[in-house]
């Protein structure tokens, strides 16, 4: 294994390079398990349904329960290896450790660039539910003040997300007490409601799952900021397992639960055509005046998926950079709080470059296939511990390896072709950069 190759303990920066500063633990379990579901419970949340139940049709709920069997596969061999190698970094470190450089950064290298771009969505998306005519600065502007809050320390990171966590639960629970109360006395939808119903595509079904749970699985992959944030969890072996698996149990039965209530509460082909179903059935409801309150949810998921996101894209990026795999001065770890200083600053310039230049949510679609990437490598370095719980027995990382493949291979080609793209580009840069540097 690559960790007896450079003869470093598990809990040693990534690649034995002692030269470089530790970030300080500070998570406990209640800060960790926020953090992970403020990911998960982001701005996909307000959006995913409708996609998912125009591939699934009446198979919604299986296409959800398919999608938390794989990232229950995932989750118990991040734990598994967060546990042993408590590093920043996530996969990219484990990959590295257990499988070999190459297997570490593709893993590395899909997730920065896939989740860069999602930063940039998650911040346009903001702006569109906040004030549609200035969302491009309003963007811009929540990244960096949300940069600024990471730039604070890992613990004002945590306050934030729960404080934006609990105004988020609190709209889901509006939303799911306005569609058990039934549509409006009138029966006439809100305006999001009967243009969706108008131009709504037919429900599939079938095959259609596949597809579907992929989608829903970038829902749920949030829990990754548990493990890309290791090196500043308190006893990392307790904390870290106990905070991914409580976090995906929290959003698998809010995602599950909402399936089963939007589809009982609206027609099939609004649900299936809707941009905005979660405020489509409050507007459908008899609890329509509070769409405010929903937007303003919606908006806080963003902020809250966010800030997790460059938080944990800064990180991966400190542990590439710790290894020689991205510019060495992006390993520099700083300021006043112990913070990967330049990394953080250098993905907010990044995701402010993307937001200027380009509609980015009309190309973020491949962060899935990076996501479902990244975690095959998981799943695969975990195969490989000889030590494990009962509870995560080798069949469970081989069924999360194959999962991961099936649900990447069933997504829509050009999201393949993107991120394959992006990845072939990051393998031969650092083919080219590696024969250099040996010659």
């Amino acid at each position: 294994m690559a960790s007896r190759r450079h003869g470093t303990p598990p809990g040693s920066p990534p690649g034995g390079h002692a030269g470089h500063q530790r970030l300080q633990r500070r998570l406990g379990v209640f800060d960790s398990t926020a953090i992970g579901l403020g990911s998960m419970l982001g701005a996909g949340v307000f959006v995913v349904f409708s996609p998912a139940a125009a591939l699934a049709g009446p198979l919604l709920t299986l296409a959800v329960a398919v999608a938390g069997l794989i990232a229950y596969c995932n989750a118990v061999a991040s734990a598994q290896l967060a546990a042993k190698y408590p590093a920043s970094g996530g996969t990219y470190v484990y990959g590295r450790r257990q499988l070999g450089e190459w297997p570490g950064f593709i893993a590395g290298w899909g997730f920065v660039t896939g989740k860069t771009a999602s930063c940039a969505a998650m911040a346009l998306t903001f702006g569109h539910y906040a004030a549609p005519a200035y969302a491009t600065p309003l963007a811009i502007g929540a990244v960096v003040v949300l940069t600024g809050v990471n730039l604070l320390g890992i613990t004002r990171t945590a306050l934030l997300t729960r404080i934006l966590l609990a105004v988020v639960l609190a709209t889901l629970v509006f939303v799911a007490a306005a569609s058990l109360l039934g549509p409006h006395p009138d029966g006439a939808p809100g305006a999001a409601g009967e243009l969706a119903a108008l131009t709504a595509p037919a429900t599939s079904g079938g095959w259609g799952v596949l597809p579907a749970a992929g989608l829903m699985f970038f829902a749920f992959a949030g829990y990754a900021r548990i493990a890309t944030l290791g090196e500043e969890v308190k006893d990392p072996a307790r904390t870290i397992p106990r905070a991914i698996l409580a976090a995906l149990a929290g959003a698998f039965v809010i995602y599950l639960t909402l399936a089963v209530l939007l589809q009982w509460h609206l027609p099939p082909q609004q649900l299936a055509g809707s941009t905005a179903p979660l405020l489509d059935a409050v507007e459908h409801s008899r609890l329509s005046a509070g769409a405010p309150f929903v937007q303003a949810g919606a908006a806080a998921a963003c902020l809250g998926a966010l800030l997790a996101l460059i938080a944990g894209v800064g990180r991966t990026t400190l542990a590439m950079a710790r290894e020689g795999d991205l510019p060495t001065p992006l390993a520099r770890v700083g300021g006043a709080h112990t913070v990967p200083l330049v990394a953080e600053l250098a993905v907010a310039a990044v995701v402010i470059i993307l937001l200027l230049t380009r509609d980015v949510l009309t190309v973020v679609g491949f962060s899935s296939f990076g996501v479902l990437i990244y975690y095959a490598v998981t799943n695969a370095a975990a195969f490989t511990l000889p030590a494990r719980p009962w509870h995560a027995p080798r069949w469970l990382n081989a069924l999360g390896f194959l999962g991961c493949l099936v649900l990447a291979v069933t997504l829509p080609p050009a999201s393949m072709l993107v991120m394959a793209g992006v990845l072939a580009v990051g393998v031969a840069v650092r083919f080219l950069v590696l024969r250099r540097r040996r010659t």
